[in-house]
């Protein structure tokens, strides 16, 4: 009976994703300045003050939640959350659509045992390994190296920045391609199977998991379809990602570079010194973060 109960329910859901996104594509999208609902913190650009997280709070892989809670969209404290709240709160904030909004918390639930409708959960709980939580992460270590997967690591946060080569069309100001995702993504994965003896990667995470988590003042989401981003929507963005990475090139690009730097180095007799693998992590120009 679970069985049957879960194929009509899935077979629905789909049917209403896929509904909602050929909604999205016969309707005009929404005007700039009115992605975020009137009444909703973030309208008009004017969001909550961000306040770092304190020892105590709880914090998870995802960047997205992470800052809804440090600007007081979800609880500060991170703790005693309705999966239907922090539903409410992406599509809010984000744009994602009522279908998209559903499916996530409800895999959530699935995957921590607990009641879509009854339970509360911690930010920290969606860190279950292989969960929503996975290796090669853009921006955080894998948690076999750092178990405390609330911290971003710095250096991939910077490097990832610094390779955005697109510009955006209204302000011109340069922001990531998926090209760049796709490549960085390569290198991420590339490097965690050479560093990470435990390192584990299947389907469902390649396809999700293709900073500074607080909102900048006068941002607003450029997700405008009218109904919000719908999951057949995500996933043909995520797919295109996905299909641009490619582990085997970048390491070919990467045995080029270092046999030319090792050529580049013989000529003028200086020996470049080792990379261990506990300095590998250790990768991109770190900066400052508050």
């Amino acid at each position: 009976m679970n069985i049957l109960f879960k194929i009509v329910h899935d077979l629905v859901f789909f049917a209403w994703d896929a509904s909602l996104t050929a909604v999205n594509v016969v309707t005009p999208k929404k005007k700039k300045g009115h992605v975020v609902p009137k009444g909703h913190p973030g309208f008009g650009g004017q969001w909550p003050e961000y306040v770092a997280p304190k020892e105590g709070d709880s914090r998870c892989a995802c960047p997205a939640l992470n800052a809804l809670a440090n600007h007081g969209i979800l609880p500060h404290d991170g703790k005693n959350i309705q999966f239907k709240e922090m539903g409410r709160a992406v599509r809010a904030t984000y744009n994602f659509s009522s279908t998209f909004c559903y499916f996530v918390p409800h895999y959530a639930a699935e995957m921590l045992g607990k009641s879509y409708g009854k339970d509360r959960i911690d930010l920290s709980e969606l860190d279950l390994h292989n969960g929503i939580e996975h290796d090669a992460s853009l921006i955080r270590e894998d948690m076999a190296l750092e178990p405390d997967q609330s911290k971003p690591h710095v250096g991939y946060i910077t490097e990832l920045l610094s390779s955005a080569s697109g510009k955006d069309k209204e302000t011109g100001e340069t922001i990531l391609t998926s090209k760049d995702v796709s490549k960085f993504s390569s290198k991420r994965r590339a490097d965690a199977r050479e560093y990470n003896k435990e390192f584990s990667l299947d389907f469902l995470h390649k396809m999700f998991g293709s900073i500074k988590e607080r909102i900048p003042e006068g941002w607003e989401t450029k997700v405008r379809q009218r109904l919000g981003v719908t999951l057949a929507e995500f996933n043909i963005t995520v797919l295109g990602v996905e299909f641009g990475i490619s582990e085997k090139k970048y390491l070919a690009e990467k045995k080029k570079a270092e046999e030319a730097a090792q050529s580049a180095g013989e000529g003028s007799g200086i020996t470049a010194a080792p990379v261990t693998t506990e300095e590998a992590p250790q990768t991109g120009n770190l900066v400052d973060v508050e």
